[in-house]
């Protein structure tokens, strides 16, 4: 008899960054691993991540996460010091980390995440090189959105 897998989810995405789209003119996009401690990753598996205020930061040749939230249990040891809002370093090779740099400061570009996934038993965070929208960007976006379900219930009407 085969044996019945269990119910797991089949989304490997632990925090998405919705906020984003809306708020920035989103470019290339990137992957990088996430240098986490041991409580970290158990609150991470427990879904207590939060990356909707989240952007890097390039300092000494070196990307980091802010603002990145991950809550931790309320059963994490306690010699540690858990502190939800720490810096994270995030691995990128050396010619990723050029790129960034040059497009950070030559052109006025912001790195913003977008996601956070599990890739095979690593956390991944993808993010994107994005320049800010301003308000009358905002509503010409909402517009065409507008415009375009309009169009799709003209079309099913029609159909």
């Amino acid at each position: 008899m085969a044996k019945n897998k269990s119910s797991k989810s089949t989304s490997n995405t632990i925090a998405l960054n919705k906020k984003a789209r809306h708020e920035y003119f989103l470019h290339d996009k990137f992957e990088a691993g996430v240098e986490l401690q041991g409580w970290e990753v158990k609150s991470i598996r427990a879904g207590k991540v939060n990356i909707t205020e989240t952007y890097i930061h390039l300092k000494n040749g070196e990307a980091f996460l802010l603002g990145a939230q991950i809550q931790p249990l309320n059963s994490a040891s306690t010699h540690v010091i858990c502190d939800p809002l720490r810096y994270r370093k995030l691995l990128l090779s050396r010619r990723e980390l050029d790129r960034l740099v040059g497009a950070t400061e030559r052109d006025g570009y912001s790195l913003i995440a977008t996601a956070m996934y599990w890739k095979n038993c690593w956390v991944k965070l993808e993010f994107h090189l994005a320049k800010g929208k301003k308000l009358h960007d905002k509503r010409e976006d909402g517009k065409d959105k507008d415009w375009s379900r309009e169009k799709e219930r003209l079309m099913k009407h029609k159909a």
